[in-house]
């Protein structure tokens, strides 16, 4: 198990990240969602992760930052979502329990983190679309690729169980994360009706969003 994170001081700055000001405190993330807050409704995890803590252990260091944007992807019946394609190598994990990670690659080159979400076989997830700096990301996280960078997030991290172990979702701070825009989905035209589908949901006036 991880050893939680209210054990490190919890106003200890890393005074390399750029993306914070140093008299900013760090959130305390506490310890990791449990299962049952990723097996519902997947429009409720989406929303109820605005706010939330990705945090990255890694080699050189924690990396943290606050999820202000996401989309849902409601499973195998919607259009846009890739598990709607079937059972295939790629979209095992999305069929499989919530709680995981599915991170694929784009375009060749940039990785998406998605959070599986609902019961084994109904193939639905979350992608986080963008973060707010909080500690030691590499750089701006207002995309699902610059997130993944920022965070040294790529395709080792695939299946990683989120509710344990190095990538996980904590709590964060306590207050409430604010008004919440619900837009469509990016990217999805080839979708249909899918397309027109309120499933991006962002924190309002945040800077550090995708788009508007």
């Amino acid at each position: 198990m991880n050893t939680p994170f209210s054990a490190e001081p919890p106003q200890v700055m890393d005074r390399g990240d750029p993306h914070v000001p140093a008299s900013t405190p760090v959130p305390v993330p506490g310890d990791p969602l449990e299962r049952p807050f990723y097996d519902r409704e997947t429009r409720v995890v989406a929303r109820e992760l605005l706010g939330k803590l990705l945090v990255h252990r890694t080699e050189r260091g924690v990396r943290i930052g606050r999820i202000v944007e996401v989309e849902a992807y409601l499973g195998a019946h919607d259009k846009a979502s890739h598990s709607s394609r079937g059972l295939t190598p790629r979209t095992r994990l999305m069929f499989g329990p919530p709680g995981f990670a599915y991170v694929y690659l784009i375009y060749g080159m940039y990785c998406c983190m998605n959070v599986v979400t609902e019961g084994e076989g109904h193939g639905a997830a979350v992608l986080i679309r963008a973060v707010e700096p909080v500690r030691n990301l590499l750089g701006p996280g207002n995309g699902p690729g610059r997130l993944c960078r920022a965070l040294e997030i790529d395709r080792s991290s695939n299946g990683k169980d989120l509710t344990e172990g190095t990538l996980t979702i904590c709590p964060g701070d306590p207050a409430p994360a604010g008004p919440v825009v619900c837009r469509p989905r990016v990217g999805v035209d080839y979708a249909g009706v899918w397309a027109r589908r309120l499933l991006r949901f962002y924190l309002r006036g945040n800077p550090h969003v995708s788009r508007p």
